[in-house]
């Protein structure tokens, strides 16, 4: 019955997902749901540790295909936050959240709410980031990496990922405003990924082909992270 339950809201999220692209494809960032093997890509540091609890966060959820590859990893002990700024979105994830059985001791929070403004009380072991971070400013990106790392454990990975091809396409089709706004974007990401990359996979079997980048926090205990993209000028910050 569960199993059944989990199958039907799979097939009636991917029209969902796919009206919300046509509604806000800036912020829904693509025009398929993620695949299954960039899924398995984004949750594998969870699957890796997942004899332990653990904390874990999953930030822009979308319709829950991420979301789905996580919960039968999450434990005993363990915690998962959901965080999802679209309401209808968040709606889906907490019903599918909620036909999920909780396993003893477990934490299961489904939040609406940007991951800059969310505030838990909780630092994680695993962050795993959906994202489309080229279709927001570098100021925004900064912000958002930037959070990330303040709510890591020393040690802790966050794990994201970056369609393949885009930035030459952008070039391409896009206004020359835009294709330096991406340019920009790309200078952020890869001096995060400069500094803390713990690995790369490549996923041919999504729609488009994606790269997965995990990026680690560093270990030394209280160990400050400095701006990686200073002197970005301020642009305004995503509204819901």
């Amino acid at each position: 019955m569960q199993s059944h339950t989990i199958s039907h809201r799979r097939g009636s999220s991917g029209w969902m997902f796919l009206r919300e692209a046509v509604r806000d494809l800036r912020t829904t960032g693509a025009i398929a749901p993620s695949s299954r093997r960039l899924a398995a890509a984004l949750t594998e540091p969870v699957r890796a540790q997942s004899w332990r609890p653990l904390a874990v966060l999953e930030a822009g959820a979308g319709t829950g295909s991420v979301t789905r590859a996580l919960l039968p990893l999450i434990g005993p002990g363990s915690r998962l936050d959901v965080v999802e700024p679209n309401p209808r979105f968040t709606q889906h994830l907490r019903d599918l959240v909620h036909d999920y059985p909780e396993p003893a001791g477990a934490a299961l929070h489904v939040h609406e709410s940007f991951v800059e403004q969310l505030d838990t009380g909780c630092r994680y072991d695993v962050i795993v980031s959906g994202l489309p971070f080229t279709n927001f400013t570098p100021t925004e990106v900064e912000g958002i990496m930037s959070r990330y790392f303040e709510l890591l454990h020393p040690g802790g990975t966050l794990t994201f990922f970056a369609y393949r091809g885009t930035r030459v396409a952008r070039s391409i089709l896009s206004s020359r405003i835009e294709a330096a706004r991406h340019r920009l974007v790309d200078d952020v990401l890869h001096r995060y990924r400069d500094r803390y990359s713990d690995g790369r996979v490549h996923i041919w079997g999504n729609l488009p082909p994606a790269d997965v980048w995990r990026l680690r926090a560093p270990v030394a205990a209280g160990a400050s992270l400095e701006s990686v993209a200073s002197g970005l000028s301020e642009a305004p910050r995503r509204t819901t």
